[in-house]
């Protein structure tokens, strides 16, 4: 008589029609941002099922620490506060604690490596750290299982994760300047400046611009999208220029909303002097006034980054490299 498996909680995911993650709040009693309906389904799943956590099982597993890592560049922004819930969410469902990592220069990524390769974890997501690692083969061949959010970096023994966000700037910039905009400024991160060529946004701003025949002006082009202070330090400073921009491209919504404000503290008026757009769609800028433009997820949602990591754990062997793309939209709002 063949033995009855013990239902999983990806089983539960399955029949409810939802993501591991969204189980996981459920059942362990954060689900306030779950809506009824679904919490009903999950939780007539687990009933259905039978389903009970079973950390006698966890043992059993071929894994050396239960503990994943994850490795990220900065912390602080909605987009990461996100990631940060949803990898917390599946590595709890699976009987698993986080630590992080924050990796802002090759130093820190040496030292991450090090810790790493020393076995610090089974398994790790790298968000915005990607560009401060030379080659993740040699942890990838160390058994680590690993998932790497980057557009630069192709599938190597572990899984990548990207985002069309260069496509969606393109479409956001010639927005801007089939509506006559011309002297289009923008704001990046300090690494999309260190980047250059390589910073999709930066490229995407370069790109657009061309198409339509104009050059790019330097003068036009620097640091404000760190922080809020920055972004509204920065426009403050485009504002005062002899010929100041007619539109602003900020590569974040943080800095996005702060270069609102600026440019509104000179007198001018948004859009009908200075259009802003930003990158990011963090829910904030849904609700100022006007509604800032944006690009990014249309829902910001890590579960099936989380969702990969977690498959490669749960494999007797390691599968075939993975790529998947996260959906990037432009959404026009007020603020262009």
């Amino acid at each position: 008589m063949m033995k009855k498996t013990r239902p999983t909680v990806r089983d539960v995911a399955a029949l409810a029609g939802v993501s591991v993650a969204t189980v996981s709040y459920v059942v362990n009693g954060r689900d306030n941002r779950i809506g009824a309906d679904t919490r009903e389904r999950v939780l007539a799943a687990v009933r259905d099922l039978g389903y009970v956590p079973n950390s006698s099982a966890r043992g059993l597993r071929k894994r050396r620490t239960e503990r994943v890592c994850l490795v990220i560049g900065s912390l602080g922004s909605p987009v990461q506060e996100q990631l940060v819930r949803d990898l917390h969410a599946a590595a709890e469902a699976d009987g698993y604690g986080v630590l992080t990592l924050i990796v802002d220069s090759p130093a820190h990524a040496a030292h991450a490596a090090r810790l790493l390769r020393q076995g610090l974890a089974d398994g790790a997501v790298f968000f915005d750290s990607a560009r401060h690692f030379g080659d993740f083969g040699e942890l990838a061949r160390g058994r680590l299982a690993m998932v790497v959010v980057d557009n630069s970096v192709a599938p190597d023994g572990f899984d990548v994760v990207r985002t069309p966000e260069y496509e969606a700037c393109g479409e956001a910039l010639d927005h801007l300047l089939a509506a006559g905009r011309r002297r289009i400024a923008f704001l990046g991160h300090r690494h999309d400046l260190e980047l250059g060529d390589r910073s999709a946004r930066l490229t995407a701003y370069r790109d657009a611009l061309r198409r339509h025949g104009l050059r790019p002006d330097g003068r036009l082009v620097g640091a404000g999208a760190d922080s809020r202070v920055e972004g509204y330090r920065a426009t403050a400073a485009l504002m005062a220029l002899p010929e100041p921009p007619d539109a602003l491209f900020v590569a974040s919504d943080r800095a996005a909303i702060s270069a609102i404000w600026a440019v509104r503290d000179t007198g001018r008026t948004v859009p009908a002097d200075v259009a802003v757009l930003g990158v990011g769609n963090l829910e904030e800028g849904s609700v100022i006034r006007p509604a800032l433009s944006t690009v990014g997820q249309r829902q910001i949602d890590f579960s099936r980054v989380a969702g990969l990591l977690f498959e490669r754990l749960a494999a007797a062997e390691p599968p075939a490299a993975r790529e998947i793309v996260l959906p990037w939209s432009f959404i026009p709002r007020e603020s262009t």
